[in-house]
C-alpha cells in the first residue's frame, strides 16, 4: 500500500464480506499507522445482508468503524436488491450522506434502467443521485462499459469505474500453456473459471490474446500493461480497479499509464478487428 500510495495511487477499494470484516480493520490499521492526509476508501454494501436502509446504514457504521474513519469518499450499492423498493435504497444513500458518512454514492452491477430509475427518483425528491457504476471491463466484457453506460454518462453524468481488466488472469498469459496448480482456476471454489479456460470460447479467447501478445512486444510493455491502458482509454472509464499479490505486479500494473499514450486510433482499430467483438453503435473514445 506505501508503493501504491507512494506511486499516487489514492482510491482503496473494501467492503465488509471481504475475509468477514478483517480486510478493513487491517487497512484502517495501516492508514491510522501512517497518517496519510488524503486517502480515498471506497465501500460496498453487499446484497448478502441487502440494501435495505437498515443494513445500508448498519453496514456503513460498522465498516468505519473498522477503517477508523468518520467518512469514506463514496459508498457503493453493490448490485441491486429485488427485496428493497428503490426509493428506499436512495433516501438510505442519502442518509449516510446527509449524516457526514460518505460523501457520494455509486451502484455497482446495476443496469442500466436500474441507475435511471435510482437517478430519477432522486431528482423527484430532492434526494442525491448516484455517481458511479462499478462494471467488469476488459477485453471481452465490453457491451455495458461502451454501449450502454456512456449514454448515461453524457445524459445524467454517470461515470464507470472498471474492475477485473485482467479477467481474473487470463489476460497476463499465465494460462496460455495450460492452468498452473498456483494459478486462482486451480483453486478450490473456482471451478467455473477452469470450466471457462477449458472451453471452446475459452480456446477462442486464448489463441486471441496470443495475438495481443504479439502487440504488448510491438509496444515494449507487457500484456498486463496492455490490458489495463486499453480500458482506461474510455472517455467514460473515470478509474481502474487493480487486484495484486506483490510490489512487481502494482509496479507492472501501474506501468500501464505509459503505455495509454501509444494507444492511437489506428491501433485501437487493429485491437478490435483482432478481437472481433465491438459493440454496435459504440463509439471508438480514445483519450487523447
Amino acid at each position: 500500500m506505501t508503493v501504491a500510495y507512494d506511486s499516487g495511487v489514492n482510491l482503496f477499494d473494501t467492503a465488509e464480506v471481504y475475509a468477514s470484516g478483517r480486510a478493513e480493520t487491517t487497512l484502517g490499521n495501516i492508514l491510522k499507522k501512517k497518517g496519510w492526509s488524503v486517502c480515498l476508501c471506497v465501500y460496498r454494501a453487499e446484497t448478502e445482508r441487502g440494501l435495505s436502509r437498515k443494513h445500508v446504514i448498519e453496514g456503513l457504521r460498522g465498516s468505519l468503524s473498522r477503517l477508523q474513519l468518520d467518512y469514506v469518499d463514496i459508498v457503493f450499492a453493490n448490485r441491486s436488491d429485488v427485496n428493497a423498493p428503490m426509493e428506499e435504497v436512495v433516501r438510505a444513500m442519502t442518509f449516510v450522506i446527509d449524516q457526514g458518512m460518505a460523501m457520494y454514492w455509486g451502484t455497482s452491477r446495476w443496469n442500466a434502467v436500474e441507475i435511471m430509475e435510482a437517478y430519477s427518483i432522486a431528482r423527484q425528491f430532492n434526494l442525491v443521485p448516484p455517481v458511479c457504476e462499478q462494471a467488469e471491463y476488459h477485453y471481452f466484457q465490453r457491451d455495458k462499459v461502451e454501449l450502454h453506460l456512456p449514454e448515461l454518462y453524457h445524459k445524467i453524468g454517470v461515470g464507470a469505474m472498471t474492475w477485473s481488466p485482467l479477467a481474473c488472469g487470463l489476460l497476463t498469459g499465465k494460462y496460455n500453456e495450460g492452468i498452473p496448480k498456483s494459478s486462482r482456476a486451480a483453486m478450490k471454489g473456482y471451478a467455473w473459471l477452469k470450466e471457462r479456460l477449458c472451453s471452446d470460447e475459452g480456446k477462442k479467447q486464448l489463441s486471441k490474446i496470443k495475438e495481443l501478445h504479439l502487440l504488448a512486444d510491438r509496444l515494449t510493455c507487457t500484456p498486463a500493461q496492455l490490458a489495463i491502458a486499453w480500458c482506461l482509454r474510455s472517455e467514460g472509464v473515470s478509474s481502474v480497479l487493480l487486484g495484486v499479490s506483490n510490489t512487481e505486479q502494482l509496479l507492472e500494473n501501474l506501468g500501464s499509464i505509459r503505455v495509454l499514450s501509444q494507444l492511437t486510433p489506428p491501433l485501437i482499430t487493429e485491437m478490435d478487428a483482432l478481437l472481433g467483438n465491438k459493440p454496435r453503435n459504440a463509439k471508438r473514445e480514445v483519450r487523447s
